[in-house]
């Protein structure tokens, strides 16, 4: 069992568990992102759209998971600043189904020349934009950060290792089947995001 297909009350691992659980995610990252990286802007412009429609297919499924972690954070007595950042309700997945779709709408960045000059002996230089590879983004109780970023790292070309605080724990992780959905779609790999 993966990290990502427990729950946090049911997430007992040994820290060699999770160095081990973390290395085979970043290993899979790496190849994704390599596939990541050639795939034209419309392949992941579909896999953007589709998992916007699918955040909206799956919207009470995300307010459930959200009430779950909601639930979860009062009992903490977390400050209302906080419960307000974990909210979402249906104006909020609304927007992170647009976002997602305005992303899309953007100038595919990979490839995009930004510079160049020709040298005195006439060699032709380019400063052109490439993917970096993987991105791990560590983020705390937003639940909305896991579509914002896992939607502009997929438009840069780049595999994402997303993080988010525990109190976000089962928004996020239904939040990410929306993203995966959109990879599906798009027949791009799973583990992209």
């Amino acid at each position: 069992m993966t990290i990502a297909e427990q729950t946090t009350e049911e997430a007992v691992l040994t820290p060699d568990e999770i160095a081990e659980a973390m290395q085979a995610l970043g290993k899979k990252a790496r190849i994704a992102s390599a596939e990541l990286a050639l795939a034209p802007a419309e392949i992941k412009n579909t896999a953007l759209r589709a998992a916007a429609a699918e955040i909206r297919a799956r919207s009470a499924g995300i307010k459930a998971a959200n009430d779950r972690d909601m639930a979860a954070a009062e009992e903490r007595d977390l400050t209302s600043a906080l419960l307000d950042r974990l909210k979402l309700d249906t104006a909020r997945i609304e927007a992170m189904a647009k976002g997602l779709e305005e992303v899309a709408e953007l100038a595919d960045p990979v490839g995009d020349v930004i510079a160049e000059w020709t040298r005195p002996n006439g060699l032709k230089i380019s400063r052109v934009r490439v993917p970096l590879g993987v991105i791990g983004i560590i983020y705390e109780s937003r639940p909305n950060v896991t579509a914002d970023a896992g939607g502009l790292c997929l438009k840069s070309g780049n595999a994402a290792i997303l993080r988010g605080g525990s109190e976000s724990f089962h928004s996020s992780r239904a939040i990410h089947a929306t993203l995966v959905q959109g990879l599906k779609v798009a027949s791009l790999p799973e583990a992209c995001i």
